[in-house]
């Protein structure tokens, strides 16, 4: 009888047919491929993994990054999304075992009358706030325009604290410079009101002192709900009345609704209406239709935002019948109320300082310092974080956030908000060597704008608004409908949108960057989809894979496309993670698909310089390449951190590994095969470890590609087998090599087997 090798071709393939696939990898799971001397592939068991921390966290990791300060220690940033209150934690490195602390940024909101005072040429201003009870750590971002001494105050500022109820700001101009009252006023000031006309989609707004001119945007940053209408967003001034008033234009007509029932005796009516009807208690609203007439009215003294009656004063006594139409005349933002939302940014904890030492306007307490109990405010979420580094700190930014820092060798108990940066941002990188803080999806009035690339001064992130006198600055790009992801790569920034790959080079003062479209189609699928190897940038495009060349997006043919992009879940794309493995010189995307529930569920793995891929079933919501902290670490839907390639087992139980070949055929098809031996050819264990490993041989043989295969086996193969004897008869075979013993390693080689011609079929 004669002999054959059975070798295997380098890589899987899922987009051949099976027959077309002969001595290849069709279907595998949990492998890898490293080069031989005659530039060949070997397939072997993927590495496996332990925990680095024994405890679980509280939700899904979305986020991971490593860094050293200045004293060598190692840090280890994880954000999660908005299923648990942990947001954001860090992992001390230098402890046995490692230790976690949860540094979520916290923030309280207040919904206040307005209370301001103001001094004729100062910029200080004075906000009482009942119980707002500020630190000298801690910022507030106004949400709703507040006029008052001729200022607007309006996003974030530093506070100094008066007293429990009180403290000041600095008023600031568009260019970030102080903006001087041009009166004295004392507990005055207003939030803007909204004027409304039946059936007109033009809103008259009265802000005194607004300094709004036509074509100007005016943020509405709190949901207005009046009647039929909500106001939320950026709005284009249409036209300026007075210094006091201006028209915006609401995307619909303002209408009243019916009402359907009134009772009432003396001047206290009650009328009803045929659905919700959005009303504040500040509301003023002109009843119209009813019988006996008189009951318009400018404030409600009973009702709700959303009720289906109301009661109010009626200037009118008589008999109260149904019928009639409400509408809502003018409205004050927020329902007459100021909106502050704090951040609660907590000094740093000392020794002998805090809530138990002394009172709140002295030694620790009033310098904001907490004690061993609960920190106040409430732990801000996100579905997702980008994490870097400036130095020692730790930049973090949740998506539809600020940019936070944090410093570990001065001991904050949580992120601190970056004041003067933007308030709302989808992610941020830090650029280097200039070292900025490049931010997207950012804002210049509190709303996202999704195509707006903002960064800092050089070496300042406290500068963020571009003078002569800086390198701050922002763009804006023209096409696409967002910003997906960003990153710095070795010479450029890397700014995917939805449809295109931008390039944003560093020129210096004073143009500060330069941004040129290099890419069309090639658009990002999900924010961190994309990531570098050996200076080489990589990504998922909704359709392919791409890799920058140094002089355009270039696609790597993917031959295992069918079972990526034929199944993956595009409305969870957000979710995918690129994880790049440079030990192995690995690259791998873990993505959701359409029977995953939404959640991250299998991988996709390509070896950059085999040009191999593979594909399995592992999910790892975050990954963060060999760093300070050694191999690679992952985070997993059950919500394990786990580091990678330090065992060849998952966590201490059996990892699970196999690969299933195409059919191979001999005399093309002509002539059935007889196969009486098989000769093992493998690595039974890594260098220095004992050589056990147990690993089964299973044949799948059929005449048809279509056709149930036949099944011979499993057979048990170790190092002491010389040989199979499957006895087995047929036109296609493939091969399928599996493990799932604890502790073992296999690479396979070059099987040889035994067979004869058993006829022509």
């Amino acid at each position: 009888m004669a002999h054959a090798t059975f070798r295997l071709v380098g890589g899987a393939d899922q987009n051949r047919t099976p027959a077309l696939n002969e001595a290849a990898i069709s279907d595998c799971q949990l492998i890898r491929y490293v080069p031989d001397r005659q530039g060949m592939t070997l397939a072997q068991k993927l590495g496996g993994w332990t925990r680095v921390l024994q405890g679980r966290f509280n939700g899904l990791c979305r986020a991971l990054w490593a860094w050293d300060d200045t004293n060598s220690q190692s840090w280890l940033a994880v954000g999660f999304d908005d299923s648990t209150a942990d947001g954001l934690v860090i992992v001390d490195a230098n402890t046995t075992p490692f230790t976690q602390t949860t540094i979520t940024p916290r923030q309280t909101v207040s919904d206040q009358i307005v209370n301001v005072s103001t001094t004729l040429g100062s910029a200080t201003a004075t906000i009482s706030d009942t119980g707002s009870d500020v630190s000298t750590f801690d910022a507030v971002n106004i949400q709703t325009q507040i006029s008052v001494g001729g200022l607007i105050l309006f996003g974030m500022y530093s506070v100094t604290r008066v007293d429990a109820n009180t403290y000041t700001i600095e008023a600031r101009d568009k260019l970030g410079f102080p903006q001087l009252a041009t009166a004295t006023v004392a507990n005055g000031g207003a939030v803007a009101v909204f004027d409304f006309t039946p059936s007109q989609s033009i809103v008259e707004v009265t802000l005194a002192d607004h300094g709004l001119a036509v074509g100007d945007t005016f943020p509405i940053l709190i949901a207005q709900e009046v009647g039929n209408l909500t106001l939320y967003g950026n709005y284009i001034v249409y036209s300026v009345t007075s210094t006091s008033v201006f028209e915006i234009v609401a995307s619909s007509q303002a209408n009243g609704t019916a009402i359907t029932g009134a009772s009432g005796t003396g001047l206290d009516a009650t009328v009803t209406f045929n659905a919700p009807f959005a009303i504040n208690f500040s509301d003023s609203m002109t009843i119209s239709g009813m019988n006996p007439v008189g009951y318009d009215d400018t404030g409600l003294t009973a009702g709700s935002f959303t009720p289906t009656s109301l009661t109010y004063n009626s200037t009118e006594v008589g008999a109260f019948v149904s019928g009639g139409t409400l509408f809502i005349d003018t409205s004050p933002m927020n329902g007459d109320t100021a909106r502050y939302v704090y951040e609660r940014q907590f000094g740093p904890n000392i020794p002998g300082t805090g809530y138990g030492v002394g009172g709140y306007g002295t030694g620790g307490y009033g310098l904001g310092i907490p004690g061993s109990g609960a920190l106040p405010g409430t732990a801000i979420t996100a579905t997702d974080w980008t994490l870097d580094n400036w130095g020692e700190y730790l930049i973090s930014v949740p998506v539809g956030g600020g940019i936070y820092q944090w410093n570990p060798t001065q001991n904050f108990p949580t992120a601190s908000i970056t004041v003067n940066a933007p308030v709302v941002n989808d992610g941020a990188f830090v650029a280097m060597p200039q070292r900025q803080i490049v931010a997207w999806g950012s804002t210049f009035n509190g709303i996202s704008d999704p195509l707006l690339i903002r960064w800092c001064d050089v070496n300042n992130f406290d500068s963020w608004i571009g003078l002569h006198t800086n390198q701050a600055g922002s763009y804006r790009l023209p096409k696409g409908s967002r910003i997906v992801g960003a990153l710095q790569g070795q010479q450029f920034g890397f700014i995917w949108t939805d449809i295109s790959l931008w390039l944003m080079q560093y020129n210096g003062y004073p143009l500060i960057y330069g941004f040129n479209e290099v890419g069309t189609g090639c658009g990002l699928i999900g924010r961190k989809a994309a990531g570098t190897l050996g200076g080489t940038v990589y990504w998922m495009s909704p359709t392919q894979f791409y890799k920058w060349t140094g002089s355009g997006a270039e696609v790597i043919p993917c031959p295992v496309w069918d079972i990526v992009f034929q199944d993956i879940d595009h409305d969870n794309a957000d979710k995918i993670r690129f994880a790049a493995n440079s030990r192995f010189n690995e690259i791998a995307w873990y993505y959701p698909t359409t029977s995953s529930g939404g959640e991250v569920a299998r991988y996709v793995k390509y070896n950059t310089v085999l040009g191999t891929w593979d594909f399995g079933a592992l999910a790892r919501t975050a990954w963060l390449n060999e760093s300070v902290l050694g191999a690679p670490i992952g985070a997993s839907t059950d919500t394990y951190l786990f580091q990678h390639e330090t065992s060849n087992d998952a966590d201490g139980q059996p990892l699970s590994s196999w690969f299933q070949t195409g059919y191979f055929v001999m005399s093309d098809g002509e002539w059935k095969m007889f196969v009486d031996q098989v000769w093992p050819d493998m690595k039974w264990g890594q260098t220095g470890d004992a050589q056990d490993a147990t690993v089964l041989l299973t044949f799948y043989v059929t005449d048809y590609p279509g056709d149930t295969a036949r099944t011979y086996g499993p057979y048990t193969l170790q190092q002491a087998t010389q040989y199979v004897t499957p006895r087995f008869r047929g036109r296609l075979v493939s091969i399928k090599i599996e493990s799932s013993d604890v502790g073992s390693f296999w690479r396979i080689g070059a099987m040889r087997y035994r067979l004869s011609a058993d006829g022509k079929f």
